[in-house]
């Protein structure tokens, strides 16, 4: 499937594009050596919307629409507004900050060739966490447990005292941010500086060197690494 919109336009500042991931595999250096990567089915995305500051926005910035829903399970705004740009409506949508005014279109459709010029070697990876509902202190902070000697008896994952160290005219009063038991995972994270191993542009795959958060079929975001050049 060729782009849209990409004639004559620079894309090394905006490299992102919304996608699934498919799982984890590995690939063979030319000297042999084993990589295990993730696989990112990514894109074709739609933009559906632009917004800059000439306009009456506040801040640059594309929004984009990944997967086609069946309109019976959006609502009608979303369609009205996926209609403008002559699209359906989406699974996922997700908007991307930019530092300049963007030079896409309505209606123009982005694909991995975002990054198959080279020039983006490293990317960030959002996405959610696996959720591994409520959890006691030992698993979600890593607490190491009471002694296993004698003299404590059913109490050897325990946070121990949640009181201490509290202010004088307070008593035992917990502290804001205590480390305590509680729900763990299905929470927004990020995995930075991942290095970008292949591009398949046929089957719109990327592979990711490494890990990246949620489960396998979980929407994630890939853009261009921030922090690294």
């Amino acid at each position: 499937m060729s782009p849209q919109g990409f004639e004559g336009k620079s894309f090394h500042m905006v490299a992102a594009l919304l996608g699934k991931k498919v799982g984890m595999t590995r690939v063979y250096t030319e000297g042999g050596e084993v990589v295990p990567v993730t696989v990112i089915q990514a894109g074709p995305c739609s933009v559906l919307a632009t917004k800059s500051t000439a306009g009456p926005d506040t801040y640059d910035a594309v929004q984009l629409g990944f997967e086609d829903v069946k309109p019976h399970r959006s609502t009608l705004p979303m369609i009205g507004h996926a209609g403008k740009a002559g699209t359906g409506p989406k699974r996922l949508i997700r908007e991307v900050r930019l530092k300049e005014a963007p030079e896409a279109n309505p209606g123009d459709v982005w694909t991995v060739e975002l990054f198959e010029s080279g020039q983006v070697r490293f990317v960030d990876v959002i996405g959610t966490t696996k959720g591994r509902g409520y959890a006691g202190v030992m698993r979600r902070h890593h607490f190491g447990g009471q002694p296993g000697s004698h003299g404590t008896e059913r109490k050897h994952r325990s946070p121990g005292g949640i009181g201490g160290m509290a202010q004088r005219g307070r008593g035992r009063c917990i502290k804001k941010g205590k480390r305590m038991a509680g729900h763990l995972g299905n929470a927004r994270r990020t995995s930075r500086n991942q290095e970008l191993v292949s591009v398949d542009k046929e089957n719109n795959l990327l592979l990711v060197k490494g890990s990246v958060p949620g489960p396998n079929g979980g929407y994630v975001v890939v853009r261009q690494a921030k922090a690294k050049k």
